[in-house]
């Protein structure tokens, strides 16, 4: 059996089975924690580092690892939250023990963690040095408008772009799209724009507004801030994807 070391970490869930969460079909384990806020985020149940849930990273491993057979030869297993890279030491052991077993691993990430400065840095390139892909989301290019729709600066997360981009380490780009505030037209051009600029995309969606964790909000007792926003419509989603060139990055990652 593959052991590690006793680092814990907390989960929120475990999905065996997804097809939106990286290329082929994934399994996914979502983590607890998260800095941001977003308005639009439809798991605010994952935004606190409860620790109702511990899992050592080869208890994780053992559980993940019976999905194998869905994964085929494009899939493997997403870590997603919540906000991934709160929980680094676990996310360094965990995917150092699926690369030794030959799983590819994506995380899915904000970004928000993401500094340059020790310890961070040194763990956060241990952590590239055992995984295949980011999938990174774009909350808003204007710093303005990021710091209203999540609570956060976004000036940590356009250098993580860039030094992802500088030691060519793949990504896929996600852009969360929210009528009436993020969707502006130069603020989409200027995505598109900085898109171009990096050298290291494979991937860029649209992820459309959708109102399906307003339940989990009157559950928990939080104000939900959004109330009265649709989800954008095709015509708005047709325009975001040709604003920030997304025909241009319809690749996957290969073996």
């Amino acid at each position: 059996m593959i052991t590690s070391k006793e680092t814990i970490g907390y989960y929120q869930s475990i999905e065996s089975f997804a097809l939106v969460d990286g290329p082929g079909v994934r399994s996914v384990l979502f983590l607890q924690g998260c800095n941001m806020r977003c308005l639009f985020c439809h798991n605010p149940d994952t935004w606190f580092l409860t620790k109702t849930n511990p899992i050592t990273p080869d208890e994780a491993f053992n559980k993940l690892i019976r999905y194998r057979p869905y994964w085929q030869n494009h899939g493997g297993i997403t870590i997603s939250g919540g906000e991934p890279l709160i929980q680094l030491d676990f996310l360094i052991e965990f995917t150092a023990l699926c690369k030794k077993a030959g799983i590819k691993t994506a995380i899915d990430t904000a970004g928000q963690p993401f500094t340059r400065e020790e310890p961070f840095f040194s763990k956060f390139n241990k952590l590239l040095a055992n995984t295949d892909l980011f999938l990174l989301d774009i909350k808003a290019i204007n710093p303005i408008v990021h710091k209203k729709l999540t609570g956060k600066d976004n000036t940590n997360i356009i250098d993580l772009f860039h030094y992802l981009s500088d030691i060519g380490f793949p990504i896929w780009i996600r852009q969360v799209l929210v009528p009436g505030i993020n969707d502006k037209e130069e603020d989409l051009k200027e995505t598109g724009e900085f898109i171009s600029s990096l050298t290291n995309v494979k991937r860029v969606e649209i992820l459309p507004y959708h109102t399906l964790g307003v339940p989990k909000y009157r559950k928990l007792g939080i104000p939900y801030k959004l109330e009265g926003i649709l989800p954008p419509t095709a015509e708005e989603i047709k325009k975001a994807e040709i604003l920030l060139g997304i025909e241009k990055y319809q690749g996957y990652l290969k073996d």
